[in-house]
């Protein structure tokens, strides 16, 4: 998807008035961080960008005082900081220490707000899938993680947790597009928003291709149900459900706010992607939902379907056991007990009740 946005002096107020929303307390002032704790120990890349062009240089307190004095601007990776480094990020970019302890968890709910000083904090979960040869008995389908953007005036600032939505080919495809890169932290804003919610499509597809062969082993003439990998299933459905869903509303707002046509459209198209994969989720649970009630109501047919074979079987054996049991009391008196053909007339009649009996379950269809 391509992008063309604004500059980044003009963004940024647009993405404050397009949440409509201000913290009250007092943002921190930029500072140095304490030489005990650097923010780089957690860095997979930074760099500093003018015009959209990478600049050389591997001095970061440097490239941030440029950067602030409005040359050019900083983007920062980090993967899985702790709170100390994250702590140092604070000093440096002036961040508030609630957005900083947001950034910190693996479960924080996908939400977006802005501060007073006009930066803004992005909070996403990113979801990949686990693939079938790779995943472990009773595992998960869906694995989740969760990336954070801080977003100012002079940097931008990327925190990701867990195994899936790398951030390097974001990063990567907008170095190879100077002029995208050249529209300022707001690029790389939308740049992350489409990168994962292009995971989320990917991954829903991948989901249909399980939700399809659950459903054709369920209804397959012999095939068993396999209930425990349906709970799995719809667990992890619920998972990104719970990933997705909070993410319409923030998006929403910024593609309907801004006063940039060519803004307006890009952010529109990520929440149309948005939409379309919250529509397929919940269309593959509802339907998740129905072969979970047709599996356990086939499970109660072939249990019931068991019980009138045994019961059968039962009542066959029962006829020649009674017999057999009434010529065994020994009593003086019996039916042909003289007779030299008495023995082959019994065991005829056991042998034809018992046939009876077969071919009436037979056309019954209990056997």
């Amino acid at each position: 998807m391509k992008l063309s946005l604004p500059g980044r002096r003009n963004a940024m107020p647009i993405l404050t008035r397009a949440l409509g929303v201000t913290e009250p307390r007092p943002v921190p002032t930029p500072s140095e961080p304490s030489d005990a704790v650097s923010p780089l120990g957690a860095a997979i890349d930074w760099a500093l960008y003018v015009n959209g062009v990478r600049q050389p240089g591997d001095d970061f307190l440097d490239a941030c005082s440029r950067a602030r004095v409005g040359n050019g601007f900083i983007w920062l990776g980090l993967f899985e900081p702790t709170i100390s480094q994250l702590n140092g990020l604070g000093g440096i970019f002036g961040l508030h220490p609630l957005a900083l302890e947001d950034a910190n968890g693996e479960r924080q709910r996908p939400k977006l707000e802005s501060h007073e000083d006009g930066s803004i904090f992005l909070s996403l979960r990113t979801i990949g899938y686990v693939e079938s040869a790779v995943r472990n008995e009773g595992g998960e389908i869906v694995e989740t993680g969760s990336a954070t953007v801080f977003v100012g005036d002079w940097f931008a600032v990327t925190v990701r947790r867990g195994r899936y939505g790398a951030l390097q080919p974001v990063r990567r495809h907008l170095e190879s597009r100077p002029k995208q890169m050249a529209r300022g932290p707001v690029a790389v804003l939308h740049a992350v928003l489409d990168s994962v919610v292009d995971d989320y499509l990917r991954v829903a597809e991948a989901v249909e291709e399980d939700v399809e062969e659950i459903e054709t082993h369920v209804f397959a003439v012999r095939g068993v149900p396999q209930v425990e990998r349906i709970y799995e299933l719809k667990r992890d459905l619920i998972e990104m459900k719970r990933s997705i869903a909070p993410l319409h509303l923030p998006l929403r707002m910024l593609a309907e706010h801004q006063r940039d046509k060519d803004l307006r459209q890009y952010f529109l198209d990520v929440h149309d992607h948005l939409e379309q994969v919250r529509e397929q989720v919940a269309n593959y649970d509802e339907l998740m939902s129905s072969i979970l009630q047709a599996a356990v109501a086939r499970l109660s047919v072939s249990e019931n379907e068991d019980m009138r074979k045994i019961s059968a079987w039962v009542a066959i054996a029962a006829v020649p056991t009674m017999i057999a049991g009434i010529y065994g009391m020994n009593f003086r008196y019996m039916p042909e007990l003289e007779s030299p053909w008495g023995y082959p007339i019994v065991a005829a009649v056991m042998v034809g009740a018992c046939w009876l009996l077969y071919r009436n379950f037979r056309r019954q269809r209990w056997l």
